[in-house]
């Protein structure tokens, strides 16, 4: 059974789950990982998700303001074991939710070019659609849920 907390950047397991989630990026990157790292700082987001399957956390993300109106989707991450159950869906659900209830107008997320794979279907899946290219970076936005962005 599946149960998710709103929490914030001090959780003890989203700080776990991040911990995996950037030893897998370290991995997957290669010698663009400082780059992208860069991004990834985990300090000051107070939107926070964890997702449990019987009391252990498998899943986390977050939301975090960019400008205005204009959040991003930041630290999204399933353990190995739970991955191919619905779970990241139903995470990014869950962000949109919370979103729609702080008033956000568009919600971006951003993925590496070397993520393609993974993310982008899921992404797709779940009402994201490509916005910018950027050199080592793809940025999508949700187009759905937010009709008026």
């Amino acid at each position: 059974m599946f149960n998710i907390i709103r929490t914030n950047f001090q959780n003890l397991d989203f700080i776990r789950l991040v911990h995996h989630l950037d030893l897998f990026l370290a991995i997957r990157d290669g010698q663009e990982h400082d780059f992208y790292n860069q991004f990834n700082k985990i300090d000051k987001i107070n939107n926070v998700l964890v997702l449990y399957e019987n009391n252990e956390p498998i899943a986390c993300g977050s939301i975090k303001q960019i400008e205005g109106k204009v959040w991003e989707i930041k630290r999204m991450y399933t353990i190995a074991q739970a991955r191919g159950k619905g779970v990241a869906s139903r995470l990014l659900f869950e962000l949109e939710s919370w979103a729609r209830e702080l008033g956000v107008e568009k919600l971006v997320l951003k993925t590496g070019k070397r993520h393609l794979k993974p993310s982008i279907g899921l992404y797709k899946k779940n009402h994201f659609d490509l916005w910018k290219i950027m050199v080592n970076m793809l940025i999508l936005k949700m187009v759905s849920a937010f009709k008026n962005t």
